[in-house]
């Protein structure tokens, strides 16, 4: 039986009680949940999921109607951007699974959200219907404030559906290969810091070859660099890291800490240790 894993990214990091009944409705739908995470800052949980082709569509359809009840963007304000109240829905293909699967399986989730739902989708990474539409940080560009103008542009219509939900928006649903979701924190008030750092190591300003990054503000004397590693082969964590610090010593800035979001491949991870552990 082909495995995939699915990584939704909710528009809820505040209420425990609400995140406990989408994993409990994800779990019903057949999946196994295995890690979630919740940040207040960012308003966001991210929850880690493994089941079958029919089981990750189930629990994506169960996992999309809980956050359209619960959670109303009109009313929702936090740091990460976002156009759903299910904000994001990546398929990754593990054991038996192709990425063309992992497309099929995006593609049919999206389909029965809208006739399900009525909550539209836009589809990005390698279920992307067109080249300009496969970066995510592009769909989501707007946010949901944005969502109803933005897709009177025939450039970025909903692949799935014709208009935004009133309260829950649009969802970025995608098939790609395994990320890691990685953030470095600053002792540091200075915003414009963290996005300048952010600058200088993503990819889309020439930095960093597969590297998205934000600058973020968690409390009135820390913000953070976060990151989205799209090839967890290709930059080492220890790398991002470092390369973080080295740009906030020169500014008299040190590190808090380090967090990963999610799971991350074990060698992803025995790859830094080592370096760090090296002599």
């Amino acid at each position: 039986m082909a495995l995939f894993e699915i990584v939704p990214n909710i528009s809820e990091g505040r209420d425990a009680a609400m995140v406990d009944a989408a994993i409990a409705a994800m779990v019903a739908a057949g999946v196994r949940v295995v890690h979630r995470t919740s940040d207040p800052v960012h308003h966001r949980s991210v929850i880690t999921a493994a089941g079958s082709a029919s089981q990750v569509v189930a629990a994506a359809v169960a996992l999309a109607g809980i956050t359209a009840e619960r959670i109303d963007l009109r009313a929702h304000r936090g740091e990460h951007p976002r156009i759903g109240a299910l904000d994001v829905l990546p398929v990754v293909p593990l054991e038996g699974a192709t990425l063309d699967d992992a497309v099929t399986v995006a593609h049919r989730a999206a389909a029965r959200i809208w006739h399900e739902l009525g909550i539209p989708s836009l589809l990005y990474g390698a279920a992307a219907s067109a080249p300009h539409r496969a970066n995510l940080a592009d769909v989501r560009r707007g946010e949901f404030e944005g969502l109803a103008e933005r897709a009177r542009d025939a450039r970025w219509a909903f692949d799935y559906g014709d208009a935004p939900h009133p309260s829950a928006g649009a969802i970025a649903i995608g098939a790609r290969p395994f990320l890691i979701a990685f953030n470095v924190e600053l002792n540091s008030a200075d915003l414009g810091l963290a996005r300048a750092i952010a600058r200088a190591l993503r990819e889309r300003n020439g930095g960093l070859r597969t590297v998205r990054a934000l600058g973020v503000r968690l409390a009135p004397d820390v913000v953070q660099v976060s990151f989205n590693l799209t090839d967890v082969d290709a930059v080492p964590l220890y790398r991002v890291r470092e390369l973080v610090r080295l740009a906030a010593a020169r500014h008299g800035v040190t590190l808090r800490r380090s967090e990963l979001i999610g799971l991350a491949p074990r060698r992803a991870i025995v790859r830094t240790a080592s370096a760090y552990a090296s002599p």
